[in-house]
C-alpha cells in the first residue's frame, strides 16, 4: 500500500521553514559583496597597490578554503543549527568591523579573511540543511532554493553598495549598515527552522564525504561544474570593466557591472533546473560565449558589450551552481550531505581566483591574448560535460 501523503497543514509548515531558511540565507550571502565596489573607495583612502588588492582577495580566498575542509563534517556531526546560527551572526558583526577598516588596513584584511569563513560554513551547511528539509522528492527545489538565495544575495550587494556609495552619505558605512540591518531579520527567521540531523554521527572532521560510488561522478562531472559557478561572473564583475574602461571606472558603474553579472546567475540558477542533465554543458557554452564577447568588448573598448558579456558569463555561473547542488543531493547520503556540500563549494570557490591568474597572464601576454586563451575552457568543459553526462555520468 502506498505511503499516504502528507498533510497539507504539514506541508504548509515545512514550506514556511524551507521559506525562512532560504530567506536566511541570502541575508548571509548579501553581506559578502558590499565591499567588492568599494575597494575602490579603500584604495583611495588607504593609498592601496595591486598587491594590497590581490593581498584583501587572497585573505577571503584563506578564510573560506579553511572553512570548507572541516564545516561540512561538523555539520554532519553537530548539526546544522549548531554551525548556520552563530556564523550567520558573525556575517553581522563582521560587516561592522569594515567601518572602521576604512582608516585601517589590518581591518581590511581580517574583514575579508573572516567574510571568507563566514561563506564557507554558511553556504555549504545550509544547502545541505535545505535539502533535508525538502526531503527525498524536494531535492531539485532545494537545490534551485539554494543556487538562487545565494545567487541573488551575490547580485543584490555590489549593485546595492556601489549606488549607496556613489549617491548617499558615508559611502563606507551606510552600506554595512543596511546589510546588518537586513541580516536581523535573517536571522529571526533561521530561528524558526529546526534542526534536521536527528543522528550524531563521531567521525573525521576533514573528509569530502564521498561514498565509493559517487567517487568518478564527483571526480567526472562535480569538480568541472563546480568550476564554473563562480569563475565567470568573478571575471566579468571585477575583471572585465576595468579591462574595457582602461582609465577607471566609477563605484556605481563597477557595482552595476557586478549586479547584472550575478543577477543574471541568480536567474539562471532558478531557469537550470528545467534543463536536467544539460544544465552543466548549456552554461559552459554560455561562459564559453560570454568570454568570446569580452574579448570583443576589450579590443573594441566597447562599453556597450559589457552588458552581454556579463550577463552570459553570470547566466554560466547559475546554471552551474543548480547542476552541481542538483547532482551533490543525488549523491550524497545523508550522513556525509554536509561534508560533500562542502566539497563541492570548495571546488567552486576556486574560481574566484579565475580574475587574478587572468591579470597576471595579461601581464605577460597581454589582455586580448589571455582573455582569448580563455575562451577554451568553458568551451573545451562543455564538451567534455556533455559527452560525461551522456555516457558516464549515467553511472
Amino acid at each position: 500500500m502506498p505511503d499516504a501523503a502528507p498533510p497539507q497543514d504539514t506541508r504548509r509548515g515545512t514550506r514556511r521553514q524551507l521559506d525562512a531558511l532560504t530567506l536566511g540565507l541570502f541575508t548571509v550571502a548579501l553581506g559578502t559583496n558590499v565591499p567588492t565596489p568599494l575597494l575602490l573607495v579603500y584604495r583611495r583612502t588607504l593609498g592601496l597597490s595591486d598587491a594590497d588588492l590581490t593581498a584583501v582577495f587572497g585573505c577571503y580566498a584563506i578564510g573560506l578554503i579553511a572553512a570548507l575542509t572541516v564545516a561540512g563534517a561538523a555539520s554532519d556531526r553537530f548539526g546544522r543549527r549548531a554551525l548556520v546560527l552563530p556564523f550567520s551572526v558573525l556575517a553581522g558583526l563582521v560587516s561592522l568591523l569594515f567601518l572602521p577598516a576604512v582608516d585601517h588596513l589590518p581591518l581590511l584584511y581580517l574583514g575579508r579573511l573572516l567574510q571568507g569563513v563566514v561563506s564557507g560554513v554558511v553556504f555549504s551547511v545550509a544547502n545541505a540543511w535545505l535539502q533535508e528539509l525538502a526531503g527525498p522528492h524536494g531535492q531539485r527545489s532545494a537545490a534551485t532554493r539554494g543556487a538562487v538565495s545565494t545567487s541573488l544575495g551575490f547580485a543584490v550587494a555590489p549593485a546595492m553598495s556601489g549606488l549607496l556609495a556613489q549617491y548617499g552619505p558615508a559611502p563606507t558605512t551606510l552600506p554595512y549598515l543596511v546589510h546588518v540591518a537586513v541580516l536581523v531579520v535573517g536571522l529571526g527567521a533561521l530561528l524558526t527552522v529546526p534542526e534536521t540531523v536527528e543522528v550524531r554521527r563521531p567521525g573525521r572532521l576533514m573528509t569530502l564525504g564521498l561514498p565509493p560510488e559517487a567517487r568518478r561522478p564527483f571526480w567526472a562531472v562535480l569538480a568541472p561544474t563546480a568550476s564554473g559557478v563562480f569563475a565567470f561572473p568573478a571575471v566579468a564583475a571585477t575583471l572585465l570593466p576595468l579591462l574595457v574602461v582602461p582609465d577607471g571606472v566609477g563605484v556605481a558603474y563597477a557595482g552595476l557591472v557586478g549586479g547584472l553579472a550575478l543577477g543574471a546567475s541568480a536567474v539562471a540558477a532558478r531557469v537550470g533546473r528545467r534543463f536536467e542533465r544539460g544544465a552543466a554543458p548549456l552554461g559552459m557554452a554560455l561562459g564559453a560565449a560570454g568570454v568570446g564577447l569580452a574579448v570583443a568588448a576589450i579590443v573594441t573598448r566597447s562599453e556597450p558589450l559589457l552588458v552581454p558579456a556579463s550577463l552570459l558569463m553570470g547566466s554560466c555561473g547559475g546554471l552551474c551552481l543548480t547542476a552541481g547542488l542538483t547532482l551533490t543531493a543525488r549523491l550524497a547520503p545523508p550522513q556525509t550531505r554536509g561534508a560533500m556540500n562542502s566539497a563541492f563549494y570548495a571546488f567552486a570557490y576556486v574560481g574566484f581566483g579565475a580574475p587574478l591568474l587572468l591579470a597576471w597572464l595579461g601581464s605577460l601576454v597581454g589582455s586580448v591574448a589571455a582573455m582569448s586563451a580563455f575562451v577554451a575552457v568553458p568551451a573545451a568543459l562543455a564538451g567534455w560535460l556533455w559527452l560525461e553526462l551522456r555516457t558516464g555520468g549515467r553511472r
